[in-house]
């Protein structure tokens, strides 16, 4: 009998398939949004093997021209290599950190958005997650302090996966129960992608507003001035809310990346070290190249470890093609 994922695994060990393709296939069986799906298949079709294969041929070339002065020390070497040398790390530098920018992003793509409605007690946060939600997703009342703990409810948003937070409404108690609720509360607030304060407009806001948040009066329905007010209880405001989201989202849905997990941003990460590292060497001479080699061998593994995929044969391979010394 077949193990599970034992064709995937072959696939993987016989070079069919890249350990970020493997991670791509994962995700497209678990896609639930059409975002969710796209971005898998830009991954399972080879988008970010193809990316560091990219990177590797330009630091295998670096790293093979510093070997070249280093292995014909002897020899009188017709060009300085270095400002290509230079040249191409920098490239790869400025690719590696504009991909490692949007890796959060992209991992939001793939795990999901939170989108936090934050106020005081008795606001009717739940009555909107419940109008959002179409569904009775939260106990609702006339009494303060009804929500403590945090309501969760995942939902497709213009193709986007989201996850609405209903939360504990802020205010101070003696309550202990409430008091953890709160904190809570307070912390996953932080921590949203994008917050909804129901407020009135002189009301000090207990969270911080960030750039993106939302802000709206509650209970539209109640009041004589509608203006710039929701209620969850009569639907007014909830579609344009939705709307005012999925907007705010997308936009930053545009800066993801191809990357998509913290692995991928750990081995990038790591490689911007070596290359940093390997600049700051170079400049110090000659002398100090087999140092500066050893710095791109490390980010040639640090790649090596996004995709799974490497042999020191390119290296060698390389030095051998591109030049015709010691014949």
């Amino acid at each position: 009998m077949a193990e599970p994922g034992e064709f995937t695994r072959r696939a993987l060990e016989n070079g069919n398939l890249d350990l970020a393709q493997v991670e791509g296939l994962a995700d497209l069986i678990d896609a639930e949004t059409e975002a969710q799906r796209k971005q898998a298949q830009v991954i399972l079709a080879g988008g970010l093997g193809k990316l560091a294969e990219t990177w590797r041929a330009k630091l295998i070339r670096a790293a093979s021209l510093i070997e070249v002065t280093i292995d014909f020390a002897d020899e009188e070497v017709p060009v300085d290599v270095t400002p290509e040398v230079s040249s191409l790390l920098t490239e790869v530098q400025a690719s590696l950190e504009t991909e490692t920018a949007g890796v959060r992003i992209a991992e939001r793509i793939r795990s999901g958005f939170e989108v936090a409605i934050v106020g005081a007690p008795n606001v009717g946060k739940s009555t909107l997650l419940n109008a959002l939600a179409g569904r009775q997703a939260a106990i609702t009342s006339e009494y303060a302090g009804t929500t403590r703990d945090i309501i969760e409810v995942r939902m497709d948003l213009a193709g986007l996966p989201v996850t609405l937070l209903d939360t504990a409404g802020l205010r101070d108690t003696e309550d202990h129960v409430e008091g953890i609720g709160i904190a809570l509360a307070r912390e996953r607030a932080e921590n949203a992608d994008l917050r909804v304060f129901l407020a009135e407009d002189n009301e000090v806001l207990d969270v911080e507003m960030r750039d993106g948040d939302i802000r709206l009066r509650p209970k539209a329905d109640l009041r004589a001035d509608q203006e710039n007010a929701i209620s969850g209880q009569s639907g007014q405001g909830v579609d344009k809310l939705i709307d005012h989201v999925a907007f705010v989202l997308k936009n930053r849905s545009a800066q993801a990346g191809i990357a998509t997990r913290a692995r991928h941003r750990d081995a990038m990460l790591s490689a911007l070290v070596n290359l940093t590292e390997a600049q700051n060497i170079l400049k110090r001479g000659p002398e100090f190249y087999d140092i500066a080699a050893e710095e791109m061998r490390s980010a040639i593994r640090a790649l090596e470890m996004l995709v799974g995929r490497i042999g020191v044969e390119n290296l060698l391979d390389e030095i051998f093609s591109s030049f015709c010394l010691g014949k």
